[in-house]
């Protein structure tokens, strides 16, 4: 079954895409949201040529489109239709642990384009599913945060030894209620590890976020 993987360029998309090609999916292109200027994502601010080398690492073509919150529900829909057609999908892979509006939202979009809606890892207990990530081979850095981890955590990688920092902090392992956002840098899919580097950092309302730049 040929699938679309909706892409934020972190640890839980890419996790997720994995365990799909391990049970037999076979990806066809990724799906990213930019801003409304197209030049980082939407979600993560992770910038549109890191979303690219990522693509290249695994030899896959990815779609990016540009949206404000406000038009996002209806350009996604229009997007899934496009790429569905044109790559003959028939079946969207997704990120999501545990949300279930979220859920719902990629249900609803993923009928609307007449393909199947997928969370190859939904329901894991948050904590493991970053360990067995780590034990796969994804190699992820943080480059967003709230100001409850704080500036400082840009850029570390996610490791056994971040998880214990977090949680003595009662912060989520999985980030998955928006504690803080991954880029993935190396995974067992990339044919080349991307070299990443933090050239500066900054706060905007309560969030950190990461100046990225390819090296």
């Amino acid at each position: 079954m040929s699938f679309l993987c909706s892409w934020s360029g972190g640890k839980d998309s890419c996790y997720a895409m994995h365990m799909a090609i391990k049970d037999g999916y076979s990806p066809s292109v990724l799906l990213n949201v930019l801003n409304e200027y197209g030049d980082r994502s939407r979600s993560h601010g992770i910038p549109k040529e890191i979303l690219k080398a990522q693509a290249n690492a695994m030899s896959l073509p990815i779609h990016f489109f540009e949206s404000s919150w406000g038009d996002y529900e209806r350009l996604y829909i229009e997007n899934l239709q496009s790429l569905a057609k044109k790559y003959g999908l028939q079946s969207a892979i997704f990120g999501d642990i545990d949300i279930e509006s979220h859920r719902q939202w990629e249900e609803k979009v993923s009928n609307a384009a007449n393909i199947k809606a997928i969370l190859p890892i939904w329901q894991q207990p948050r904590k493991q599913l970053v360990l067995d990530m780590i034990a796969y081979g994804i190699e992820a850095i943080i480059v967003s945060c709230n100001n409850d981890l704080g500036s400082d955590y840009l850029g570390r990688a996610i490791d056994k030894e971040l998880i214990q920092d977090l949680e003595s902090l009662g912060v989520d392992a999985c980030g998955e209620n928006g504690e803080y956002h991954t880029l993935v840098v190396n995974a067992p899919l990339f044919e080349e590890k991307l070299n990443v580097q933090v050239v500066e950092k900054e706060t905007s309302s309560n969030y950190n976020f990461a100046k990225l730049e390819l090296v």
